[in-house]
């Protein structure tokens, strides 16, 4: 039996990650990534409560965040294709679209 304090060590590893990947990124489809990697992340610990306490209402949780996460990738996809298509990078130094 694997006690909870590992799991939860190890999602606090891949939530670092993540969150190094969206700070020391440039390229918009690794910080997506690294967004799913936190997402990810924030799943694995719902699921080890969820084991530890007997309850299932963390992989209810769950379930919501990886249908958002699905959601968040269809629309997110979708807008770095376009920008990919206009301006011929998916550099995040190169987007400026929302500047006046």
């Amino acid at each position: 039996m694997v006690p909870t304090s590992y799991y939860l060590i190890v999602s606090a590893i891949l939530f670092s990650l993540g969150v190094f990947g969206v700070l020391l990124r440039k390229n918009t489809l690794t910080i997506f990534m690294s967004i799913e990697l936190m997402l990810n992340a924030v799943n694995l610990s719902f699921v080890a409560f969820s084991r530890q306490f007997g309850h299932f209402d963390g992989q209810v949780f769950v379930f919501f965040v990886m249908a958002v996460a699905a959601a968040e990738v269809a629309v997110g996809l979708a807008i770095i294709v376009d920008l990919f298509r206009t301006r011929q990078s998916v550099d995040i130094d190169t987007i400026n679209l929302l500047k006046g």
